[in-house]
């Protein structure tokens, strides 16, 4: 009968869909996740074995009172060079990492590690595998979207601090000059942004118990949060950020989205197969 016959042609493209064109998704995959995986370990222009260097400028208009030109090679800053007019003075500061240090940045190391974590799920599966069920292709598509969106979500969700981790973190301990107790920066990534801000502080007498409130955990702190380190109470009285696009870090954004789009299509496409499935006749 036609609906033996539909069913049975219906069957044969389902079969065709597990074997041809999944392969064909994941090549595809595995492509775009490669040149995503690139971006995060370009080489040097004649030292394949080297990191290329990429200098940042953040703040260069002049109403920017912080001005920083960050190196960054990976997932590591080699060298930062930063400079802060202080607020209602006319005193200059100036600080770089001392030269034995580099700071990594954990965020894009994470990314990293994500994209090569789903690179190995598509790898699992080569052309000779035959996917049997619809359920299997799923279950490896929603692996590789978590992966994608751990991977994405490390970029776009910078760590939350207090300001007495920041105090104390190991970026205090980078700088030459080492840093004056009264100011404060952290690096982090924002979606393709490299930032960095640089917090002045000002102690508050031991006498003002009243109103003293430490602040919680935040990426970025306003004017007016408080915290206690070794028996001092310190207040951030200014906040000076500045940022800049890092191109690459917004490749490899473009190349997530797709790659979720992708496996996407390919969920959507044997959900409408599965539930025919479930509707058979016989």
């Amino acid at each position: 009968t036609s609906a033996a016959f539909y069913f049975e042609r219906t069957e044969e493209e389902f079969n065709w869909l597990l074997k041809e064109e999944v392969h064909a998704v994941l090549k595809q995959l595995q492509d775009v996740l490669k040149e995503a995986s690139r971006r995060f370990s370009m080489p040097s222009p004649g030292m394949e074995s080297q990191l290329k260097q990429e200098n940042f400028i953040l703040g260069s208009s002049t109403m920017d009172q912080v001005k920083g030109v960050l190196t960054l090679q990976g997932e590591a800053l080699t060298q930062a060079d930063i400079n802060l007019k202080v607020a209602k003075s006319s005193q200059a500061l100036h600080f770089q990492f001392r030269e034995d240090k580099q700071w990594k940045l954990q965020q894009i190391q994470d990314a990293r590690n994500h994209v090569n974590q789903a690179l190995q799920l598509l790898s699992s599966r080569d052309d000779s595998y035959r996917f049997k069920t619809g359920a299997e292709v799923n279950k490896l598509m929603d692996a590789v979207m978590l992966q994608l969106t751990r991977a994405r979500n490390r970029l776009t969700t910078p760590a939350s601090m207090t300001l007495s981790e920041l105090a104390t973190s190991g970026l205090m301990k980078m700088f030459s000059p080492p840093m004056p107790g009264d100011v404060m920066v952290n690096f982090y990534i924002n979606l393709s942004k490299l930032c960095l801000t640089v917090y002045q502080l000002h102690t508050l007498p031991p006498n003002t118990t009243k109103n003293f409130k430490p602040a919680g955990s935040s990426v970025l702190h306003n004017p007016g949060a408080m915290f206690e380190l070794n028996t001092n109470r310190f207040e951030v009285s200014h906040v000076h950020k500045v940022e800049c696009v890092v191109p690459w870090l917004n490749d490899t954004l473009v190349f997530f989205t797709i790659s979720l789009q992708l496996c996407q299509q390919l969920k959507d496409k044997i959900s409408v197969f599965s539930s025919f499935w479930n509707y058979r006749p016989f």
